[in-house]
């Protein structure tokens, strides 16, 4: 070092640099750590000249080295500052090269945290300051300034200490740049290091950048989202970069970060009460997003065009799911959202009441609408949270009840359906809150019935476990038995039905033979354990006694006991005993024993009189219903259990059941014997009875005939059973029917004259399952030893066309409600069962019967059983799609009418439907070959609407459903009868299924011109009259238009919001100017076609009124769409400076020489031929023309192009001036020169009259 010194005395540097030079590195950082403690720095920087390569390595070396030694705190403080000076006075000296090296070393010393005392941290500035002077430096594969090379350290280091540097002031501009500098950081960061960043990228907020660090946030973890679905999707499952439960937590602790920092952001939403202020908002934000998606979905399903145009679609339904399901990650800030949007959603989209505030009986099975997928989204999000999250249990619990106790008002079927999946997926949660539900009990006497029922199936498997509880609701029930409500009473019998059916009594038959709505099996208790079987007999016992009581109230709640007293018995047979003989002591009181009186039935005591009105109080024919079922359900379980039983001794309560038994039979079967006998006049309900329903007489006596005629159906079907095919009792049932014919015919004929008009056609009482053999029986049934029987039952036309009507009543009440009424009514599965076997007997009666071999004497009823047959193939195919929507398959595999026919595949559900609908194609093309004479309009009807049904189980995509299509144009296209009905549901079966292969639009060009060619210009004579069809077809053609402008309406405004929100990127799209975007191509095309279609439609001479006034507001939102479309590309000129494109300039010029010119002449057409009357569709016409052409003025100017060129204006207005009407007026007024003065005069005088 003294050489070093001695050589820098001189006055020649050269030796001196040349003896460093000498030095190794090494050597250089003794010299330097040496010369810092002891000696001045300066003759190691002087003998390092800047100018060479080897003196910067040198100086670069020196700092290197002393950078450290000041931190390491081994230099007293004064000679640390001054190395420090001397080092910043010597800064300006060194290379770019070395700056930036020097830079690289302070910012990992900060990163590390090797800064120790900061002292070196004075000379960091300016080594910046000397970097920004640079010209340009090496940057990765290209060069930056110097000023932007500081700027990249100068973020970097504001990234690495943000919580030192929150403080510091930076303009907007550098703010921008360090986010977006950050947030592309992320995807370099371990994961457990996202938090804390997130953390502070929410303080450093405050200074700005809100939006855009909270969509780098969420761009970010929806990246990772996406990695995560591709990973999941990919076969080597072990290849897995992040785990999926380590993300859900680190995206709970980023959602626990951003929720404080909204809380505390004092200077944007300054307290929590205003968050709280804008929940309700947020909240009709969501609801909107979510219709809007089921909305967009249902459009894209059901159209072609628009699936092959956005494949894709955004489920939000399935993010709120899944968001549900991921908030087990420690998300607990979203689960009351949640929970809010859940009842939100329900509240909102819920079903609502009916007119007069009925509702539509049972609930929907399959959520169609957008509306009721919305509702049940809102349930699902409940019940996952529900089963996840046990802090939100009670909440959820709290209102789902609450909603069903003060929603009497409105219907509450999808509460109880929460309700039910709640009770089975958590109950022994709920029975910690099972004062909640008893509170719900002290209500059931207020609440409506179907409320009531709904509740008590779905708390059923907690009374099984619960003493408490079902002590609580039995002391409801026996007061609301008692209550002065009618509903309360039935509420109370509904209640202790449930309970019987409900509560299994020790040597009760298997409850795999009942039809019981509830299964214990819901609930993963042991049931046994407080109760025993004698314990339930005591109990079930006790109940019955409180039902006896019933017997004595109002017909209503009479008929629940009746029609639950069946399901009972099969669930609980060792009740036997006490029903049996509970109905047998009530069907006494009604039934006249002395066997040579006729009627057998006293018809007075089932009426009561109020004044002068007459009600019914014992539904007797449903008594006698009730008791015949019971009756034959034990008999034939008597028989399965003990077939020997004849031979056996029995006990006492076997003796018992065999009294009741044999006293009923003689009962019914002396009933039977004396209702044959008896005369419509032993009623007094013979032709010269009243049966108006405007006097008491009248009234009085319908309800007779309607009882009379139930009993007629119940003695029908016990005699049927007990028949055992003998051809005597088939006779005698034959002999029922026909007086039950008589007096119905009656009754339809003495209605009909009344100014009263009666009610429809009471429901028949033959049970469903009845039915069902009936129809075997009747038409398929061919075993030679029965032959000679069914013959008796089959000569009579009247009682097969019965039997089918009885059928499609029966199939139509299961459609509107879901049940029917009589046993296994309730039962789903046994309702299925028979709609399968009548469906089979149904289709084979129709298909293989010709109309030609049956009655030849009566055509017109001969046609009106098929046409019944085929009445209830349709309600049956519609039944299943909306109740089994998951079985129409199975439904179809059991129409076995054609077991030889080798084209049937049963392998294929879509060959199989193919197959049926094939049969019925060929039963309408024979109907359509047969001439106008032949042509049945209702059959061909009936015959539209099955095709339309089952085509829609066919897939799109199936080559059964294009040769589905290719027939359905053939026929359309062939078809010449001018029958409305017919040709309107022919054509709406071909637009239904078009619209599912392709665009309709082409389809509407073509029946445009069709029309146009048969009716005829405007400027030819105009016919005041059309044909009823084209009335139709016409407003079939511009529903079809509305619906395509719906599409082309819903793609506009897609097309819009995206290029809104791709403004940023404008320069991508620049790039693409010579290819048109396939959206706007389609909507242009689209939209083309459209208007080629409705030039002819508006040079057609149309139909006056409706037709007319249709047309007119359709051209005018076709002109409010186009208007919609040149928005558009103002708005794509405006942000991304496109040219337009040439379709849409040919668009243009088709609207503006073709279609407006003809809108004008139509308007005029439709004045002169006063084909309207006042209406606004003319103004409204003009409106939109005229805002079409404004906005067309505008774009010319944004695109530099001269779009008006193609228009061309007219003097057509709804005010302009008639010519002719002007003329004529002038002709009036010269007439009229020579009287004017008389009338100046005489006016005064009419006025005083008028005073």
């Amino acid at each position: 070092m003294d050489k070093i010194v001695s050589l820098s005395d001189g006055d020649s540097t050269e030796e001196l640099q040349k003896y460093l030079s000498s030095l190794t590195d090494d050597q250089v950082a003794i010299l330097t750590q040496f010369s810092a403690k002891r000696e001045p720095m300066c003759p190691l920087l002087t003998g390092s000249p800047p100018s060479s390569t080897e003196g910067s390595n040198r100086r670069l070396l020196v700092y290197q080295h002393c950078i450290p030694l000041c931190e390491s705190g081994d230099l007293q403080p004064e000679v640390a500052s001054d190395i420090i000076g001397l080092l910043m006075l010597e800064t300006h000296t060194l290379s770019g090269p070395s700056l930036a090296q020097l830079a690289s070393i302070f910012v990992e010393a900060i990163k590390v945290g090797k800064m120790g005392s900061g002292k070196s941290l004075e000379l960091f500035p300016t080594v910046l300051t000397a970097l920004a002077a640079c010209e340009a430096l090496s940057y990765g594969k290209g060069e930056l300034s110097g000023e932007e090379y500081k700027k990249q350290f100068y973020l970097y280091i504001m990234y690495l200490c943000l919580p030192d540097f929150r403080d510091v002031p930076l303009s907007s501009e550098e703010l921008q740049f360090l986010v977006e500098k950050v947030l592309r950081m992320f995807i370099k960061l371990d994961l457990q290091e996202i938090p804390p960043l997130v953390y502070q990228l929410l303080l450093l907020s405050a200074k700005g950048c809100k939006k855009q660090i909270l969509d780098g946030i969420i761009s970010y973890f929806k990246e990772q989202d996406l990695c995560q679905e591709e990973e999941q999707k990919s076969l080597d499952l072990e290849v897995q970069s992040i785990p999926q439960d380590q993300l859900r937590y680190v995206e709970g602790t980023t959602i626990l970060h951003i929720v404080f920092a909204v809380r505390l952001d004092h200077d944007n939403l300054s307290h929590l009460a205003r968050i709280q202020r804008y929940e309700e908002q947020v909240f009709e934000v969501l609801k909107g997003g979510i219709i809007k998606s089921f909305k967009d979905e249902q459009l894209q399903q059901g159209s072609k065009f628009l699936q092959d145009l956005i494949p894709g679609h955004c489920r939000v339904a399935q993010m709120i799911l899944d968001t549900v399901k991921n908030s087990v990650f420690g998300w607990d800030h979203v689960t009351q959202g949640l929970v809010q949007l859940g009842f939100f959603l329900m509240d909102t989209f819920g079903p609502k009441p009916g007119p007069f505030g009925k509702t539509s009986e049972g609930s929907v099975t399959v959520a169609r609408t957008p509306t009721q997928q919305a509702c049940k989204l809102g349930g699902q999000v409940l019940l996952q949270g529900f089963k996840i999250h046990e802090p939100i249990r009670g909440e959820i619990l709290e209102q789902v009840l609450n909603r069903l106790v003060t929603k009497t008002a409105s219907p509450v079927n999808h509460y109880l359906e929460l309700f039910s999946d709640i009770v089975v997926s958590a109950p022994m949660i709920l029975l910690e809150s099972s004062s909640k539900v008893t509170e719900t009990f002290d209500h059931l006497s207020y609440l409506p019935l179907a409320t009531v029922q709904g509740l008590l199936k779905a708390v059923q498997p907690l009374l099984k476990v619960s003493m408490s509880l079902k002590d609580a609701l039995i002391l409801v029930l026996r007061k609301a038995m008692f209550s002065s409500q009618l509903d309360g009473r039935k509420s109370a019998v509904t209640g202790f039905l449930l309970l019987l059916k409900n509560f299994k009594v020790l040597g009760s038959l298997a409850s795999s033979q009942c039809s019981q709505a509830i299964s214990s099996s819901q609930i993963q208790v042991d049931v046994h354990s407080r109760y025993n079987s004698a314990a339930n007999e005591a109990f079930c016992l006790e109940i019955l006694s409180s039902l006896r009581r019933c017997l004595g109230q109002q017909a209503d709640v009479r008929l629940m006991l009746y029609e639950g007293f069946y399901d009972v018995l099969r669930r609980n047979s060792q009740l036997a005993s006490s029903i049996m003989q509970t109905l047998c002591s009530h069907l006494r009181r009604y039934y006249e024993p002395e066997q040579d009186l006729l009627p057998p039935m006293k018809l007075e005591p089932c009426i009561t009189a109020h004044g002068d009105q007459v009600f019914l109080q014992e539904p007797l024919a449903h008594l006698i219903s009730c008791t015949v079922h019971c009756l034959l359900w034990l008999q034939t379980m008597r028989r399965s259990v003990n077939p020997n039983a004849g031979d056996s001794d029995d006990d006492e309560e076997e003796e018992e059941q065999e009294g009741y038994q044999s006293e009923l039979q003689t009962i019914l079967d002396s009933m039977t014997r004396r209702m044959i006998k008896s005369e419509l006049e032993d009623f007094e309900l013979d032709k010269s009875a009243e049966f108006s329903m405007g006097s008491s007489v009248g009234v009085k006596n319908n309800i007779y005939a309607v009882l009379v005629m139930g009993v007629y159906e119940v003695l029908m079907e016990y005699n049927f059973i007990k028949a055992d095919y003998s051809k005597t009792r088939f006779e005698e049932l034959l002999e029922l029917f026909n007086r039950y014919h008589k007096l119905s015919e009656i009754l339809k004929e003495k209605s009909g004259k009344g100014r009263v008009p009666s009610n429809k056609t009471p429901r028949s009482l033959l049970s469903l399952g009845f039915i069902s053999t009936l129809l075997t029986v009747l038409f398929r049934d061919s075993t030679q030893s029965k032959e000679e029987a069914l013959s008796v039952l089959r000569s009579s036309g009247e009682f097969l066309r019965y039997a089918v009507n009885v059928a499609v009543q029966k199939i139509q009440q299961l459609e509107e409600t879901g049940h029917t009424d009589g046993p296994d009514g309730q039962n789903p599965d046994r309702t299925f069962r028979f709609l399968c076997d009548m469906t089979s007997v149904l289709m084979w009666r129709y298909t293989n019967i010709p109309s030609v071999v049956e009655d030849p004497g009566k055509k017109e009823k001969r046609s009106s059983l098929s046409h019944l047959c085929l009445e209830g193939l349709l309600k049956i195919f519609t039944t299943c799609q909306q109740r089994y929507p998951d079985k129409m398959a199975q439904l179809l595999s059991n129409m076995d009418i054609a077991e030889d026919d080798a084209d049937k595949d049963n392998g294929s559900v879509t060959e199989m439907n193919y197959f049926y609908i094939r049969q019925f194609q060929r039963t309408l093309f024979s109907q359509l070959s047969g001439g106008e004479e032949e042509f049945n309009s209702k059959e061909a009807q009936l015959l539209v609407n099955i095709l339309s049904v089952l085509s829609r189980q066919l897939k799109p995509s199936s080559q059964q459903f294009v040769q589905m299509i290719t027939w359905t144009v053939k026929i359309c296209k062939e078809t010449s009868f001018e029958d409305s009905a017919f040709s309107k549901g022919l054509l709406s079966l071909l637009f239904s299924l078009h619209v599912l292969y392709k665009s309709p639009v082409s389809l509407l060009l073509e029946l445009c011109q069709d029309i146009h060619s048969q009716l005829g210009d405007i400027d030819q004579c105009v016919h005041p009259l059309h044909h009823l069809f084209n009335l139709l077809l016409q407003l079939l053609v511009l529903s079809q238009v509305d619906r395509v402008l719906d599409e082309v309406d819903w793609l506009i405004a897609r097309k819009k919001s995206h290029t809104a929100a791709a403004k940023s990127v404008s320069d991508k799209a620049t790039q693409t100017t010579d290819q048109q975007d396939p959206i706007e191509k389609a909507m242009t095309l689209q939209l083309g076609t459209l208007l080629t279609a409705l030039n002819e439609l508006i040079q057609t001479a149309l139909l006056p009124g409706t037709c007319t006034i249709t047309l007119l507001r359709e051209l005018s939102r076709t002109y409010t769409i186009l208007t919609t479309l040149v928005k558009y590309y103002i708005q794509v000129c405006t942000s991304q400076h496109r040219a337009l494109p040439a379709r849409f300039e040919k668009l243009v010029k088709l609207s503006g020489s073709h279609l407006t010119p003809q809108c004008y002449s139509f308007i005029t057409y439709a004045q002169v031929a006063k084909l309207l009357r006042e209406t606004k569709a003319i103004p409204n016409l003009i409106f939109s023309i005229e805002q079409y052409e404004k906005y067309l003025i505008t774009l010319s100017k944004k695109s530099k192009v001269n779009l008006m060129q193609y228009m061309k204006l007219s003097t057509s207005r709804d005010f302009r001036i008639n010519a002719a009407t002007l003329d004529a007026a002038l002709q009036e007024q010269d007439d009229g020169e020579e009287t004017t003065e008389s009338q100046e005069t005489q006016e005064p005088k009419q006025k005083k009259r008028k005073q």
